[in-house]
Parts: C-alpha cells; sequence; structure tokens
C-alpha cells in the first residue's frame, strides 16, 4: 500500500511538473511564434494590429530586405555582423584557452593574486566602462571601424577563463607529465595533447565568443554612432523600430530578425551536447 501511494504522488507530482513546464513553454514560444508570423504579414500597418493572424501571406518582407537597400541596408549589416563576429569569436578563444590552460597547469607567484584580480572586475558589468573605451578609441583613431569592436569584444576575453580552467582541472596532470618526459614542451603539450581532448569546451568557447558580438547592441551603439555603413545587425534593425519608420518597415523589421536568429539557432542545436559538456565538465571542478 505504502509504495502504491508513493508511486501515486510521484505521479502526480511529475504531471504537476510537466503541466507547468508546458505553461512556460508556451510563454516563451508565443513571442517567437508571433514574430515569425508577423515577418509574414502583407500589410504594413506596423507593430499594432487588432488580428493575431495576418489575413495574407507574402515573402516580399525578406525579399525587400535584400532589394530595397536605400535606407536600410541589411545585406551589408549582416557582413558586417558576420566579420565582427567571427573575427572575435577566433581571438576570443584562442586568448581564453591560454590563459585557463596556464591557470590550470602552470604555478608562478601572481598565480592566485591575477585570478582574484579578474575575480572582481569580472563583477562589474562591461557597459560601465564603454564610455572610458570610446575615448581612448577616439584617442588612437580606431573609432566607427569594425576592427575596433573586434578590440572590444575581445579585449576581456582573459577574463572568461574560469569554465575553461576548470575542463582542464578534470585532465589527469600524468598525461603532461608523460609528455614532458617524452621530450615535448609545455607549447606542444597544450596545443598537441590538452587541445585534442578538450573538444566540449572549446565548442562551448566558441559559441559563447560568437554569440556575444552577434547579438550586442550596447557597445556598436556607442562606437559606431552615425557611421551607417559599419552598422551591425542589432544596431541596424533597431532603426526600423524609430518611430519615423516602425509603421512601414515593422514587418521588415521581424523578417530581418528571424533570418538573423536562424545561424545562430542551427549552430547551437548543432553543437549543443558539446555545449553542455562543457558546461557540466568544466564546473565539476574549480
Amino acid at each position: 500500500m505504502k509504495q502504491s501511494s508513493i508511486k501515486r504522488k510521484e505521479r502526480i507530482s511529475n504531471s504537476i511538473v510537466y503541466v507547468v513546464l508546458t505553461i512556460m513553454s508556451i510563454v516563451w514560444l508565443f513571442p517567437v511564434v508571433w514574430l515569425v508570423i508577423q515577418s509574414f504579414r502583407e500589410t504594413p500597418t506596423g507593430a499594432f494590429t487588432t488580428k493575431l493572424l495576418p489575413d495574407t501571406y507574402t515573402l516580399d518582407n525578406y525579399k525587400l530586405l535584400f532589394t530595397d537597400t536605400s535606407l536600410f541596408n541589411y545585406p551589408r549589416w549582416f557582413l558586417n555582423t558576420l566579420i565582427v563576429a567571427v573575427a572575435s569569436c577566433i581571438l576570443t578563444t584562442i586568448l581564453t584557452l591560454l590563459t585557463a590552460y596556464a591557470f590550470s597547469r602552470l604555478r608562478f607567484k601572481a598565480r592566485k593574486p591575477l585570478m582574484n584580480v579578474i575575480l572582481i572586475l569580472g563583477m562589474f558589468p562591461g557597459f560601465m566602462a564603454m564610455i572610458a573605451i570610446y575615448h581612448i578609441l577616439k584617442a588612437i583613431g580606431l573609432t566607427q571601424s569594425l576592427f575596433s569592436l573586434v578590440l572590444v569584444y575581445s579585449g576581456g576575453a582573459a577574463m572568461g577563463y574560469y569554465v575553461a580552467k576548470g575542463f582542464f582541472d578534470t585532465i589527469p596532470r600524468s598525461i603532461d607529465e608523460a609528455a614532458l618526459i617524452d621530450g615535448a614542451t609545455k607549447n606542444e603539450v597544450f596545443w598537441k595533447i590538452i587541445l585534442p581532448l578538450s573538444k566540449p569546451v572549446i565548442i562551448y568557447t566558441v559559441l559563447t565568443s560568437f554569440i556575444a558580438p552577434w547579438v550586442d547592441f550596447i557597445f556598436v551603439s556607442v562606437i559606431m554612432k552615425d557611421n551607417y555603413q559599419n552598422y551591425t545587425i542589432a544596431l541596424g534593425l533597431y532603426q526600423m523600430l524609430t518611430r519615423e519608420n516602425i509603421t512601414k518597415y515593422f514587418t521588415r523589421f521581424c523578417a530581418g530578425a528571424v533570418l538573423i536568429a536562424i545561424p545562430i539557432t542551427l549552430l547551437f542545436i548543432k553543437m549543443q551536447k558539446y555545449y553542455v559538456g562543457g558546461i557540466t565538465a568544466g564546473g565539476s571542478k574549480g
């Protein structure tokens, strides 16, 4: 009797959990589905409409993104975003993994103080320094350029070493020692032995460092100012929502938002198992 009662309680609790999760999923997915539907709406009546579903559907909103570039140059913004994201991703991944390996495997006097300093600095949000960063870039003549964005996004990469360090800590040191006895250098140990064993955390680092510049709005709006041709997608799409443009361009904004979300979604779905593996392994040991 007790076992049947326990099983019945478990079934009830599981049912409640499933109901709650289903409701939460609907709440979370509804804005996304609505955005996709609005991207196919034919009549540009702005963001406000009395109907949930459009009367007619069309692909013109997607076509106009790439054909009508006189005011909103979506293809150029997409290319800018891709260039900045890829360049930042490469630099950030290399810097993060090198820093994590140094703190995980090397022992030097300033190791603990540096880790503490980075931990404290990481508590402050990045946008607190954006005005200072802008004036520094302006002083050296690098404002309103894609290169300046790459520098900003990858400049603080070393501060995100925690997950990668935790993963490297789980790799037995005996592997390093065996390689060093065989005549390998620490540089060779890192590139030829540690990295091939660290695929999950590499994928995790690549994904996080690629997504950040892909969706950033704050820094690009400060650095680019009025340099229209060097806008990224986040800042460019925002211009479609200004007071004078939202009525005509809202459905086109929805189409642009859908297109820019597709690469990130596909990349994350493809690499999800490595992403989770990087987090779990990295968090298992500090």
